[in-house]
């Protein structure tokens, strides 16, 4: 090929350029192939004499990083990344009947604008590794966080009182507990103690829209994602109790898949609803893509049983309901002698209008008196005096499923027009037929929500009451996208949850579920591994028990006070990748080289000193090829410290950690 000029360029055979011209059938390129043997044999079929060139064979040929290898897979070629006496990169014992079905994704992303080449271990193929992998970890850098500031961890609180009243074994920690590191690997640490203990699990993954904190560089992107859902789920499933329930967010880009993949761990039969939720007005968009304007995302609730969930009905404030159109007049006497009228004719005359005749007049009188806007006006005065005088609006409606007994009255109250029936009832309040229908009482629509009295309704699958404008300063942290307002939070958890349960949030954020679980006197979990700097959980949660005005903290009447444990996971592998993502130039890399040789786990499949031997090549790497290198070679087993090897000295453990991870794990004799 190097005899065409055309395809090459510095003395580099051009590599799309040769596939252009294969899939035109460049006559001189054929030419060119059929002047040797060996190519004309591989890449020609005959057929009746005729010579048929395969363009899909030659261009997958082209397109193989093995023919004409780019700089950094020569490089590892070069090092022996083998198995088995084989280049990774040739191996053909991985075959998946589809991309990542049995594997576990560590997802070790920290930065919100990081990407990474995720490695995922094979559960039929690697059992060894992922029990390793999933084993318990070591938590260090305990902190007590309370009105006072940060103090060291001395114990860890187990209320017999508390336990006793949410039905958990008296040992439970009842702290709560905020924990940095890889969520995947601290759902395994926390199962060990919290195993069916916990009654709700909300989280707001990742929408894996290309535009969020799911950056992982894959050809298979919904099969990367939906594998490093299923991991998490699965455990996440074993920490709930019967009773528990789980909420997870999401958008349109991945609600389809997602549902699928829940009933897949949850069952069918555990899905309770999904539910919309309006989080955006279409005012101030603009129009990018075909279709209706994006203002809703999604909540997938499911059960761990369906039949053992507590689920309490809630009520939402709405305006005024226009059926409530009548009201009764001589309330105080007895309900024979009650008389209905028009609540807009009382309106009217209780604000000056007269109402000789039809509405239409005193309408007019209200236009001239009130000006252009009077039905704006009118309108908020009836709902006004509607929610002033609840005990005496009324509407007429048919009664649900009414006896026998009932329908011979309704039928009887139909021939005497406007008289009032009494429908005795035993226990309960009687029922008063009118014209054969049942008076409705609008006291019955209003209820007490955050100490105002509104007019609510029954919660239903859809959510657009909840205001998303104005969250941004809600705990005095900011999130560029993808916050969630207090008031979503508080309506779940009074859904599903008593004071005391146990809340976990395993893509915790900047804290919204611990927050308010905080504030409603809920026991909290909250996990995150990505670094939010001053808008973190932690910050978060420092204002709330300070006394955080925003967000619910009215509604529930929050002054402050409480506490919380923050700890971390132990890092090994994990202290190296963050470096290396964080290192400024090659220099800076081969000082963390160096220190990785004497203290890294690194691969089986590497052996340090061909490294050093080819470490010219290694510099002549791009940058980022050269950070993707080092972190490949690092051993993904150990990314943190296993509890089992917790006395192990070269882990350098502190005597007070020792002493807490046992405290945390209880083990037998301690």
């Amino acid at each position: 090929m190097e005899k065409d000029e055309k395809l090459v360029s510095e003395g580099e055979l051009l590599k799309n350029k040769i596939v252009e011209l294969a899939l035109k059938l460049d006559k001189e390129l054929i030419k060119l192939l059929l002047s040797n043997e060996r190519i004309k044999k591989h890449f020609f079929i005959e057929a009746d004499e005729t010579l048929i060139f395969d363009k899909e064979k030659f261009v997958k040929f082209v397109d193989n990083k093995e023919f004409l290898p780019d700089s950094y897979t020569s490089f590892k070629n070069k090092i022996g990344l083998t198995a088995d006496g084989n280049y990774i990169a040739q191996s053909k014992e991985v075959v998946l009947s589809w991309p990542y079905k049995d594997c576990i994704l560590e997802g070790g992303q920290e930065k919100t604008d990081e990407k990474r080449k995720e490695i995922f271990h094979n559960e039929i193929l690697a059992p060894d590794e992922i029990d390793r992998l999933l084993e318990p970890k070591v938590f260090t850098n305990f902190k007590r966080i309370d009105m006072n500031g940060e103090h060291n961890l001395v114990e860890f609180k187990r209320d017999a009182e508390i336990d006793g009243k949410r039905g958990l074994p008296e040992d439970t920690i009842t702290d709560n507990l905020i924990i940095k590191g890889n969520n995947l690997l601290v759902l395994y640490s926390l199962k060990k103690r919290f195993a069916g203990k916990v009654k709700l699990i909300y989280i707001d993954p990742p929408y894996n829209t290309g535009q969020d904190e799911f950056k992982y560089n894959d050809n298979f992107k919904h099969s990367t994602w939906l594998t490093f859902m299923k991991n998490r789920l699965e455990v996440a499933r074993e920490l709930l109790r019967e009773d528990g329930a789980i909420f997870i967010q999401i958008d349109h880009h991945e609600v389809g898949y997602l549902n699928v993949l829940i009933d897949e761990i949850f069952g069918r039969d555990n899905k309770v609803q999904v539910i919309a939720i309006k989080t955006a007005s279409p005012a101030g968009f603009k129009v990018v893509n075909p279709g209706p304007i994006d203002v809703t995302e999604y909540i997938l609730f499911y059960a761990k049983d369906k039949k053992k969930l507590n689920f309490k009905l809630q009520y939402i404030e709405v305006g005024y309901h226009e059926n409530y159109n009548r009201v009764i007049i001589n309330f105080e006497n007895e309900p024979e002698n009650w008389k209905l009228e028009s609540i807009k004719k009382v309106v009217l005359e209780e604000n000056g209008i007269p109402v000789t005749g039809s509405l239409r007049k005193a309408y007019k009188e209200a236009q001239r008196q009130w000006g252009e806007y009077w039905e704006i006006i009118f309108n908020q005065l009836v709902a006004k005096f509607a929610l002033k005088n609840k005990e005496r609006v009324v509407s007429i409606r048919d009664p649900h499923k009414p006896s026998e007994s009932l329908k011979q009255l309704l039928v009887k109250s139909k021939k005497e027009r406007n008289r009032i029936f009494v429908y005795e009832r035993e226990g309960v309040e009687p029922i008063f037929v009118i014209n054969g229908g049942a008076l409705a009482f609008y006291k019955d629509k209003v209820k007490n929500i955050g100490g105002r009295e509104v007019v609510t309704e029954l919660l239903t699958d859809f959510w657009g009451d909840i205001s998303w404008a104005g969250i941004s300063k809600e705990g005095g942290v900011r999130l560029k996208e993808g916050k969630k307002p207090e008031a979503l939070l508080k309506r779940i958890i009074e859904l599903s949850t008593e004071e005391d349960d146990i809340v976990l949030d395993f893509f915790m954020g900047t804290g919204t579920t611990c927050a308010v679980a905080h504030k409603m006197g809920r026991q909290y979990i909250g996990v995150e591994q990505l670094d939010y700097g001053k808008n973190s959980a932690v910050v978060r949660l420092k204002n709330v028990i300070q006394g955080d005005r925003t967000g619910i903290s009215k509604a529930v009447g929050w002054k402050g006070g409480g506490d919380f444990i923050y700890c971390e996971l132990k890092e090994l592998n994990e202290k190296f990748i963050r470096q290396i993502q964080e290192a400024k130039d090659t220099k800076e890399l081969l000082k963390i080289w160096d220190e990785m040789k004497e203290h890294a786990f690194l691969s089986y499949k590497i052996e340090p000193r061909d490294i050093d031997k080819n470490i010219e090549e290694f510099k002549d790497l791009s940058f980022e090829n050269q950070k993707r290198f080092l972190i490949e070679i690092l051993d993904k087993n150990d990314l943190y410290v296993n509890y089992s090897e917790i006395e192990d000295k070269q882990y350098e453990v502190s005597k007070e950690d020792i002493e807490l991870n046992r405290k945390f794990y209880e083990e037998e004799g301690f």
